[in-house]
């Protein structure tokens, strides 16, 4: 069973020995936060990935990016149901291919405009549908809302708060270092799961194998 959020700070207050005086509840809210981000920061993991399809304006090159867009995976372009990959080109390629607008056509490249745009080109001649695949912007764990970290990788979120935590108070400077090696051993792990293990089909590549010594006897 998925921890809760209040059983969640006990932990943290109780690793630390220090009460709610010094650290609040908003003050751990934080450190889950920063954790929370570190973790989507470095690694991929298939919670996060999400895809998101609207349609284009005619004459308009530019595509609206959905609010919560952490990183932009790739964008396809659906054309009378047939997908098609958008091509990722720098802004500058795609001021020279469109010469300020005046090449249309059925959308094939597109680059990062702004944080809440792309550009596409050629610029667009009817409404196409277009699916924006991305990772977003992680849930927090909170009173109300648990997410995949807390109910699947607790001891990553602990030990990733308890290193947040004890930077904070400044020391004991052993314990900083040994929750810190934890978090880093744990997010390995975690990376290793979810963008090697899960990326790999048994079918095609087999099963993971550990190669184990065997001396000459």
């Amino acid at each position: 069973m998925a921890i809760t959020y209040t059983n969640f700070l006990t932990q943290v207050r109780n690793y630390t020995e220090v009460d709610s005086n010094v650290l609040s509840d908003s003050l751990i809210d934080q450190f889950i936060r920063n954790t929370e981000l570190d973790i989507a920061g470095q690694v991929d993991y298939d919670d996060l990935r999400k895809y998101a399809t609207s349609n284009l304006v005619a004459a308009n090159r530019y595509a609206s990016l959905p609010s919560d867009l952490l990183v932009l995976r790739s964008v396809q372009i659906i054309n009378s149901n047939v997908r098609d990959f958008l091509e990722k080109k720098d802004t500058s390629f795609i001021s020279e291919f469109a010469h300020n607008s005046t090449v249309t056509g059925t959308p094939k490249y597109y680059a990062n405009w702004d944080e809440d745009h792309i550009l596409i080109a050629p610029t667009p001649t009817s409404n196409f549908q277009i699916q924006i695949n991305y990772i977003k912007d992680p849930p927090h764990f909170n009173s109300t809302t648990t997410t995949f970290l807390s109910k699947n990788q607790e001891a990553l979120l602990l030990y990733g708060v308890l290193k947040e935590t004890f930077g904070f108070l400044k020391g004991p400077e052993d314990l900083y270092k040994l929750y810190s090696d934890r978090y880093n051993q744990s997010i390995q792990a975690f990376g290793l799961q979810q963008m090697g293990r899960k990326r790999r089909g048994e079918y095609d590549s087999g099963v993971p194998r550990i190669k184990i010594p065997s001396p000459s006897p």
